[in-house]
């Protein structure tokens, strides 16, 4: 499975501080949990991956 893989499987996404001072992203499908904790750092270099990757998707469709 890659990036351009459409898959019809649905999950849900939460994102927030952790009370350790971590970025939290976590996902929930079909009864599996995937936790993944960020530094602050981290978690705003994923933010600008994401708002590049959003630009370019715009600008393709």
């Amino acid at each position: 499975m890659g990036i351009n893989s459409e898959r019809d499987v649905e999950a849900n996404l939460q994102i927030g501080p952790t009370d350790q001072g971590m970025v939290r992203i976590f996902v929930e499908s079909q009864g599996i949990e995937v936790p993944m904790d960020f530094t602050p750092e981290e978690a705003e270099e994923i933010a600008s991956e994401i708002v590049a990757a959003a630009k370019t998707a715009a600008k393709a469709s």
